[in-house]
């Protein structure tokens, strides 16, 4: 079976190498790799025969180093401390700022060729420990990156400047450009750790959500005796049906249940509510959120890595690597670029040596202008800067977006088609009578043991009113099934048939004033009705949507009078009502023959609809597989309320995309001809090239400022 590696990697200077250590380790046959550029992280599915020993030394050869993560990391010396990007650029700095001050300054020994050779030198060094190992790694994967342009900009000058120097008599030598090599390697330096501290800006929707896991816990040890004690534990040591308490001030160190205590529930910081809710036993919580007043005993559910907060961290670090089909015009690009550019920059230098007859120090700064201001990766920065913004912003108002693929397919979106209950209604049913046909005990029995079964909110109305009562002792169940989108089929050990749903399902006779029948042996004896109101944002939800120029379909498996009644008050005109799983599943594809569809809904029920739809979306309540099948889950206490701004942000932010990828062809068109024709020196050109990605950076995160969530 393939094992996961999950690595910290060092080294990497721009996007480009980290997509050029992806396309290395695929071409070797190692499968799913994901390189995180911002964060330094390498996830990949390892081939048979490999472990992470060998994806490090892989990874090495190509000049970069690694760890396993979450292994024990080499406490660092003082010589690889001074190895960090901010005392590199420092150091650079302090040796090309005089070597730049002797064009200005009137001191014959700044003039001196050997005292501007021992200023560059420290300079080049420095530039061929940051960028000479990642450039000849690139080489060595035939996958040239960005490096290999800088590399071969500077050392140019650098060896014809001793060149010059050395073929020189006395004081009289040739052109010397030992400043112009030790600026490009000190500006660029500049331009990587610019770079790299507004990656991690882009970040900081991730970033907000991996500091809210908690470490610690407090688990309760013979919990409800008079021995009742706690324990401090880690948060990772907790497991399921472990007994949890939390006070006022601390986090919740994992999914659970209430069972005991009352409180106050921060949970702005995973579903962007500003207001605490109320949290009472049988209430669900979450991993992350705060009790900001009160104290809670809860029962663990989940823990560690399947929390919902630990799934939502995964999905976003994951999400910026599903890209958006826009992105492959600039990977196709980015693929043939640095040839190009070296071509480019040999044609300039041949053209304005042999056929313009300008000198060859002349024509060397032309070519080295072109190396050093082209920039390949503002275009692989294109896009996954704007969706970590996006996706991050999002996660912070309580919507996990679970691709940058999907952002694009959502923007695309025409037909909006929600499920009724649970989605545009609150989904909390609230039993308004019960008749029995029979022994109402047994009614009552029967509905609350087998609604235990199913998690439609009617049954879980049922299961919680009637979980007391017990059932006959000659009544044993042999097998109990609950049957997609129409209810519970339960059979006895001597042979009878239990059915508990729809009028179509237990075979009773359509009656408009009920919506759950209980059948034995194909006779109805009980019936139940409900209320369930409309969410309170559900009206001006669809009207915004509609004003949006969305054509909204309302597809359930509710009863026609329930559905009419429900479209009429929020100003649905389509709608389809007692519809399968089967139905829906086969409308969603009438649907999409007129344009792309986003299928809205939280049961299992919705779960193939959404899978056939464009877009799928879960309500956050709604059952594991829905969510699991879903592409956006809204997490949010009024889910639907942030579509209409979830629907604006993904138009931003394939705006952004398009914007970032015309800024970086736009940049590189007309950059490289300037510099070809001896309008930019090497030194401008390096100045424009570090900070050209950042022009791509600063647009992503305007999406923060261009885009607020407002709640209804």
């Amino acid at each position: 079976m393939d094992k996961t590696a999950h690595l910290d990697v060092q080294g990497m200077t721009c996007s480009s190498c980290a997509s050029g250590i992806g396309k290395h380790l695929e071409k070797l046959g190692v499968k799913e790799v994901r390189v995180y550029f911002d964060s330094g992280e390498l996830e990949a599915l390892l081939p048979e025969g490999w472990d992470e020993s060998r994806l490090i030394a892989e990874i090495e050869r190509l000049g970069y180093s690694g760890n396993v993560k979450g292994g024990q990391t080499p406490e660092k010396s003082f010589f690889d401390k001074l190895q960090s990007l901010e005392f590199r650029f420092v150091l650079s700095a302090l040796f090309t700022i005089p070597l730049l001050a002797h064009m200005l300054s009137p001191w014959t020994v700044l003039h001196s060729a050997i005292v501007q050779f021992f200023l560059c030198l420290p300079v080049m060094l420095i530039g061929w420990q940051h960028f000479g190992k990642s450039a000849i790694g690139a080489l060595r994967s035939g996958i040239p990156n960005m490096d290999v342009l800088i590399s071969l900009g500077s050392g140019s000058a650098f060896i014809y400047s001793l060149l010059s120097w050395f073929g020189s008599s006395g004081e009289h030598h040739g052109d010397l450009y030992f400043e112009t090599a030790a600026s490009i390697i000190t500006l660029l330096l500049l331009g990587n750790l610019i770079e790299r501290r507004s990656l991690r800006s882009t970040q900081k929707g991730l970033s907000d959500l991996i500091r809210l896991q908690p470490l610690k816990a407090s688990r309760l040890v013979n919990a409800m005796t008079n021995n009742e004690r706690t324990e401090d534990v880690e948060a990772s040591a907790l497991r399921p049906n472990d007994l949890v308490l939390v006070q006022s001030g601390s986090r919740i160190p994992a999914d659970g249940q209430v069972y005991e205590g009352e409180a106050r529930i921060d949970t702005s910081m995973m579903t962007g509510e500003a207001m605490p809710r109320k949290c009472v036993p049988n209430d669900a919580v979450l991993s992350g959120t705060i009790v900001s007043e009160g104290y809670i005993k809860f029962i663990v559910k989940q823990s560690g890595t399947e929390t919902t907060l630990s799934r939502m961290i995964d999905v976003i670090r994951n999400a910026a690597m599903r890209k958006p089909q826009i992105q492959r015009f600039g990977d196709r690009i980015s693929a043939v670029f640095v040839p190009v550019v070296i071509g480019i920059a040999l044609i300039t230098f041949l053209l304005s040596w042999l056929w313009f007859g300008y000198d060859s120090g002349e024509s060397l700064l032309r070519a080295i202008a072109v190396l050093v201001i082209s920039c390949p990766c503002a275009m692989g920065l294109a896009t996954p800067t704007a969706v970590a913004v996006a996706i991050g912003h999002a996660a912070r108002n309580g919507i996990l977006i679970k691709g940058g693929d999907t952002l694009e397919r959502l923007n695309g979106v025409s037909t909006l088609v929600f499920d009724k209950t649970g989605t545009l209604t609150e989904g909390k049913m609230k039993l308004e009578s019960l008749e029995a046909d029979s022994d109402p005990k047994l009614v009552k029995a029967l509905l609350g043991t087998l609604e235990q079964y199913s998690t439609h909110p009617y049954a879980r109305t049922l299961a919680a009113e009637f979980s007391q009562e017990t059932l006959p002792a000659e009544i044993r169940f042999k097998e109990i099934r609950e049957v997609k989108g129409q209810g519970i089929e339960a059979k006895t050990v001597d042979g009878k048939l239990i059915r508990l749903g729809s009028a179509r399902f237990t075979g009773a006779e359509q009656d408009p004033t009920f919506q759950v029948f209980l059948s034995f042996n194909q006779v109805i004896i009980g019936r139940a009705r409900f209320s369930d109101p409309p969410r309170e944002e559900a009206t001006e939800v669809v009207r915004r949507c509609r004003e949006m120029g969305m054509r909204i379909v309302l597809l359930s498996g509710d009863r026609q009078s329930a559905c009419s009644s429900l479209a009429a008050k929020l100003g649905i005109d389509e709608v389809y009502a007692e519809q399968l799983p089967d139905d829906k599943f086969n409308r969603i594809q009438l649907l999409r023959k007129n344009g792309p569809v986003a299928m809205i809904g939280d049961g299992i029920n919705d779960a193939a609809a959404m899978a056939i739809a464009d877009v799928g979306i879960a309500v956050g309540q709604g059952s594991s597989i829905a969510i699991q099948t879903a592409e956006i889950v809204l997490l949010n206490n009024q889910p639907i309320g942030l579509l209409p701004e979830l629907l604006t942000l993904s138009t931003r932010s394939i705006r952004t995309i398009r914007q970032n990828l015309l800024w970086a062809l736009a940049y590189n068109l007309v950059a490289i001809p300037m510099a070809a024709a001896g309008y930019l020196s090497p030194l401008l050109a390096s100045l424009s090239m570090a900070f050209s990605d950042v022009v791509v950076i600063g647009n992503s995160l305007l999406l923060h400022v261009r885009h607020r969530f407002t709640r209804q």
